[in-house]
């Protein structure tokens, strides 16, 4: 059972660091990143297949350094500085955009900036791991997840104002418009940096007794097969550049969109940190398949929906299942491995989704509009995929579920 006694306000230091972190940082990510769709499509004219590869590479090559950066976390016995050179990677290679004026340029951007994100990510949640006691460690997760959807939807807000006042409710994103945007990114972006290296304390590697090895059997069978069943989701699961395209096809503007995905952040901002904390008392097998299966109703819908009016109910309902499943899964990760293998855990989670998501994004590129003379099944395909992935993974997890234990506090 968790402590009761504990709330938001007694969360240690490092919990603190890296969500204010987080939060500055998806303000700045989340004004540029969903409208790079918009950007390539409208300003530079690139078909979905093309930014279906583009966002594949950009997670996918990225991806392998989470694996690296984790591994390396654990051998150095160091969280906070590797996770502060990630930030700084990211929010050094951000002002290229605006340079940006083919889909290449773009996706060596994109690409640098997921680099970041890879050394970054396995150090930072070995942190929040590492900074908080088992019982409390859905709450932790729950909260970082908060803050920083709390920040995309602040970066969205923004994003919405500038684009208001450049092109009012055009359909179509300009190109000085995405410049300005970017420009305005850049002070949030820093800030990010600044608040983790001031603000978070290292808490080394506690327990290692011998120089880790990059394993994966080295982390456990329990591990592997939660990766599996995981990693089958994600493959149905492309980049939500699909789903902002999709929107657009429906008959939204770009005002529209980003104010959509304004609303679909604070939901996800509600639901994640309760949903954290019920995941400590009731297990996180159960919160993750509730999710899925909100996940795969949505998707449904997306390929099923008719009016820009569906598209909006359908992505509000998509922030319930970010706000049930994704940092549920993450504190799950820790329940999983030993403390001492937490940085290579959360670098090789990371790094398998960012992997798949290659395919993933391909599959649906291809799915939406084909390739060479074949145009493909059309809008609805890509979605009705990723429906059909994701219930197929929400059973495998309650047939896992039912003949395990819950790790809920391991």
């Amino acid at each position: 059972m968790p402590d009761k006694k504990t709330s938001i306000k007694e969360l240690p230091r490092n919990i603190w660091a890296v969500s204010l972190t987080s939060f500055f940082m998806d303000i700045s990510s989340e004004m540029v990143i969903n409208l790079i769709p918009l950007f390539l499509s409208n300003a530079l004219g690139v078909k979905t297949n093309i930014i279906g590869l583009i966002e594949g590479v950009a997670e996918s090559t990225a991806s392998i350094l989470k694996v690296f950066s984790g591994w390396l976390s654990d051998k150095l016995k160091a969280r906070k500085w590797p996770a502060v050179l990630g930030y700084a990677l990211s929010a050094f290679s951000k002002p290229f955009f605006y340079f940006a004026s083919s889909w290449g340029w773009v996706a060596g951007v994109r690409w640098a900036d997921r680099v970041g994100k890879g050394i970054r990510t396995g150090p930072r949640d070995a942190l929040v791991a590492d900074s908080i006691k088992p019982q409390q460690r859905g709450l932790a997760f729950g909260f970082h997840r908060a803050a920083d959807t709390g920040g995309a939807m602040v970066g969205l807000l923004i994003a919405l104002g500038v684009v208001w006042t450049a092109q009012s409710t055009q359909l179509s994103l300009g190109m000085d418009t995405f410049r300005t945007v970017v420009l305005v990114s850049l002070i949030p972006a820093f800030l990010a940096v600044l608040s983790l290296a001031i603000g978070a304390v290292e808490t080394g590697v506690k327990g290692q007794r011998e120089t880790p090895k990059i394993s994966i059997k080295a982390l456990g069978k329990r591990f592997m097969v939660f990766m599996l069943i995981v990693g089958l989701f994600d493959l149905g699961n492309s980049s939500d550049a699909f789903l902002v395209l999709r929107a657009q096809e429906r008959g939204l503007s770009v005002t529209g969109i980003l104010a959509m995905l304004a609303v679909f952040n604070l939901v996800y901002t509600l639901v994640s940190t309760p949903a954290g904390a019920l995941s400590d008392r009731i297990g996180r097998e159960k919160m993750i398949i509730g999710g899925w299966m909100v996940y795969a109703l949505v998707y449904l819908g997306f390929g099923l929906a008719a009016t820009a009016w569906h598209i909006w109910v359908l992505y509000i309902l998509y922030g319930l299942y970010y706000g049930l499943a994704y940092g549920t899964a993450k504190a799950m990760v820790a329940d999983l491995v030993p403390a001492d293998l937490r940085g290579t855990a959360y670098g090789t989670y990371n790094a398998v989704l960012g992997i798949i998501d290659l395919p993933a994004s391909l599959i649906a590129g291809l799915l939406w509009q084909g390739i060479g003379s074949w145009g493909g099944f059309g809008p609805s395909a890509p979605f009705l995929f990723g429906a059909a992935a994701a219930l197929l993974a929400a059973v495998l997890m309650a047939i896992w579920l039912r003949r395990g234990p819950s790790a809920k506090t391991a």
